[in-house]
């Protein structure tokens, strides 16, 4: 019980990462009490800024963790880099490119699912991002020759219908221009957090998950920092404080969520926690509601929940198939 009350909690703080950035992009009454936000336009060079500025506080709080709780983490980043006599790398040169493509793949996802966000409403973004397990239920089809259950494929229409529903239509507040720009980050994003759920599955057989998160981080900082010195925008003009603020209050939430989450998995099971996880568009839909009034109809709701419900069938799939193999 404790187990999944860790997972729930986790996913709870992280909803409070994505309102942030949500925030940080465009200005909203917060609580009903504070007119905030708006301090930067959500397009790729101010989303690269917020993932650095995020991340500059993410990657050593996380280095200084991880190494506590794994020790032997640092001894295997060396060990990537290790040479033989020939002078080439060692057989773990298949994991660190795997390792450093996943870094690659978690900076482009991001930077979509921030344009996203900025957009469009964050229980909408997150929730088309969320259809992100139909993509990997293709790519293991294709790559690890994982064929579908008629079940799966019925689950996977069902959250794709779902996501169908949750479109905005174009009014005042949202064009239809900002509509599809938001809906092909949110997709774009799912699609590309598929290709590195593929990728960290063939490498996390080899590698520990805790250096691996640490690599994909590090590597997201790097890509970020670097991004801005080739395309810097006009930052001169904008308001540092509160983006300091923002980022690093998103960035500890961020941490603390993973942190808990990765707790939760230990105790109870990563097909459990991936179950409970599924509540994350629905629960950010309403913090997004109650902290900054942003409000769906119902139908946006009902499709909410559709693709809520389609994600934890997927997962409870998985879940039984397991049980059935230690069986």
């Amino acid at each position: 019980m404790l187990g999944i009350l860790t997972v729930l909690l986790s996913s709870f703080v992280l909803t409070f990462h994505n309102v942030t950035v949500r925030v940080l992009f465009s200005e909203h009454l917060v609580l009903g009490l504070f007119l905030l936000g708006g301090y930067v336009k959500p397009d790729l060079q101010n989303s690269f800024l917020l993932m650095f500025m995020r991340m500059l506080l993410v990657v050593p709080l996380m280095a200084s963790l991880s190494f506590k709780l794994y020790p032997s983490a640092w001894t295997e980043l060396q060990d990537l880099f290790t040479r033989d006599a020939s002078g080439a790398l060692c057989e773990r040169r298949d994991v660190l490119i795997q390792a450093l493509g996943c870094g690659v793949l978690m900076f482009v996802y991001i930077a979509s699912l921030y344009i996203a966000i900025g957009l469009i409403p964050t229980g909408i973004a997150l929730t088309l991002f969320f259809t992100y397990p139909v993509f990997t239920a293709l790519l293991s089809w294709r790559f690890f020759g994982d064929r579908p259950t008629l079940f799966r494929w019925l689950v996977m229409a069902i959250i794709l219908v779902g996501s169908a529903l949750t479109i905005p239509q174009s009014s005042p507040t949202y064009s239809s221009h900002t509509i599809a720009i938001g809906i092909f980050a949110s997709f774009g994003a799912g699609i590309v957090y598929a290709f590195y759920c593929i990728i960290a599955q063939k490498c996390l057989e080899k590698f520990h998950p805790i250096p691996f998160t640490w690599i994909s981080f590090a590597c997201t900082l790097l890509l970020s920092g670097i991004s801005l010195l080739f395309w810097p925008g006009k930052n001169a003009q904008l308001d540092w404080t509160p983006l300091w603020i923002g980022s690093i209050f998103s960035g500890l939430v961020s941490f603390l969520g993973h942190t808990l989450n990765n707790v939760g998995i230990r105790m109870v099971g990563a097909s459990t926690a991936s179950i409970i996880g599924s509540s994350s568009p629905a629960l950010t839909a309403l913090v997004a509601w109650i902290t900054i009034n942003e409000t769906l109809n119902v139908i946006q709701s009902v499709g909410i929940g559709v693709v809520t419900l389609g994600i934890a069938l997927l997962s409870a799939e998985g879940f039984v198939k397991s049980l059935k193999i230690r069986g």
